[in-house]
């Protein structure tokens, strides 16, 4: 009887180790594939970083043919549609969060904002790229004629909107989960000392899951970072930068994914092909910075 049970033991030890090696294993795979995809960017872009160099990051004249490029309307493109979007996102994100986690955790109603919002994330971008085009575009433009800017229709703004109703499932699916997950006994403590439920989601149940939907919102904003067909459509694809607030919201312009997708496949030469991977590249090092410092806030608020 005691050989069976050692011989289980080590069966069970054994098994253990294989599956912590496969983790290990899984683990660096996917260091390695990262690690690629940085060599791989870097390799390509060699030809127009040693041709532009630095300069490259802050020019504002993007001019395939002659020769003539710079990063700075696609980089600037890039952050204004994503802040933008986030910006539009949160209270959305947080409303539906705070009904579904804590004031409507059941029934038919919660089943289908479960169900709906699992629906958005689903949807392919061209498709939101689409409805944008017949349904969002013509009531910007509207917009853009009453407020005195020109009708473009298409621009900043109105692939703001689209990119803000894409990213709203990734923040509000964790945070009905981070509020569902809150100790009951903290927010019975709360009601027993007489607080409301509005005060209870204040001053517990917020402040328990700060961490956690700041972690959504850093999914969301890095979804809206790399989006490409449903801004490629809207955005309006021009490297103008603009000269005025209502101008730089309301006008056209690019980020650094719709302009790749753009004329990734019209680049005739090698500069302009490795002009074209470095905006990738720049991208990669804006989302890992960005994530970086949304990393350092998030363990900021955990350490409180």
């Amino acid at each position: 009887m005691k050989n069976k049970r050692l011989d289980l033991s080590y069966s069970q030890m054994k098994w253990e180790t294989i599956f912590k090696r496969i983790l290990v294993i899984m683990s660096v795979v996917l260091l390695v594939i990262v690690i690629g995809i940085l060599i791989t960017l870097i390799m390509e872009s060699m030809p127009s970083i040693k041709s532009l160099g630095i300069e490259y990051l802050w020019g504002k004249v993007w001019d395939p043919v002659n020769n003539v490029y710079g990063a700075y309307p696609f980089l600037m493109g890039t952050l204004l549609t994503s802040f933008t979007a986030l910006i539009i996102s949160i209270p959305f994100s947080y409303a539906i969060s705070i009904y579904l986690g804590e004031y409507n955790t059941t029934g038919w109603l919660s089943n289908l904002l479960k169900n709906t919002i699992e629906l958005i994330a689903a949807v392919p971008s061209i498709i939101y790229g689409f409805w944008g085009l017949f349904v969002l575009v013509p009531i910007v433009r509207t917009i853009e004629s009453k407020i005195g800017v020109a009708p473009y229709g298409v621009g900043i703004f109105a692939s703001s909107l689209v990119l803000a109703v894409m990213i709203i499932p990734y923040a509000a699916s964790m945070g009905t989960s981070l509020i569902r997950m809150v100790p009951s006994p903290l927010k019975e403590g709360a009601y027993a000392l007489g607080a409301t439920r509005f005060e209870v989601i204040r001053s517990v149940i917020l402040p328990f899951t700060r961490s956690g939907l700041f972690a959504g919102i850093l999914l969301s904003l890095g979804r809206a970072l790399g989006e490409t067909m449903a801004v490629t459509l809207l955005i309006g694809n021009t490297s103008a930068i603009a000269h005025t607030i209502k101008d730089a919201f309301f006008g056209p312009g690019n980020t650094m994914a719709s302009v790749i997708a753009n004329e990734f496949t019209e680049a005739d030469h090698t500069v302009y092909l490795s002009a074209l991977i470095e905006l990738g590249l720049v991208l990669f090092f804006v989302t890992v910075i960005i994530n970086l410092i949304g990393k350092r806030i998030i363990s900021k608020y955990t350490n409180k």
